[in-house]
């Protein structure tokens, strides 16, 4: 793990709780969390994700995907590693979300000013999700690394 995201002390990582299917990031949470990293969750507010600080207590936001209940509330442009679930994606790194378009709203910062380092986006998929060729819209914001079980796509 160590090895594909580059870690270093003092950041700021997300990960996602798993939904409907997506692929489970709980041994990414637990190295996180024993390396003594900073992890976040998305939180929805409105049509975007702000990223919550992990904490005990959680609420169900209205798709009934639970949130931290957290007083530290961050940005996109402020975390440096953001882990996402995909539904599919392709070998240029272009991703299918669940299609509500939060991802891509939360970080179109990514797509008008190509100089923004962080956050680094790594995608977390099954290997049957990946497709030959997606089409991509404007709006679309592609993945630094796609994860499977059995290959890395950086």
């Amino acid at each position: 793990m160590q090895k594909i995201a580059n870690f270093q002390n003092g950041q700021k990582i997300a990960i996602y709780l798993p939904n409907d299917g997506e692929i489970n990031p709980k041994y990414i949470q637990n190295f996180l969390k024993n390396k003594g990293f900073s992890v976040y969750l998305p939180v929805l507010i409105g049509k975007s994700l702000k990223f919550a600080k992990i904490g005990k207590n959680f609420r169900k936001n209205r798709f009934g995907i639970d949130e931290p209940i957290s007083t530290e509330i961050l940005n996109a442009n402020q975390m440096n590693i953001i882990f996402m679930p995909l539904v599919g994606f392709d070998e240029f790194k272009n991703r299918i979300g669940m299609g509500g378009g939060f991802y891509d709203r939360t970080l179109a910062f990514k797509k008008r000013q190509q100089n923004y380092k962080n956050p680094k986006l790594y995608g977390l998929a099954f290997d049957c999700q990946e497709v030959a060729k997606l089409k991509t819209k404007s709006w679309d914001v592609s993945l630094d690394t796609v994860i499977t079980p059995t290959t890395i796509y950086q």
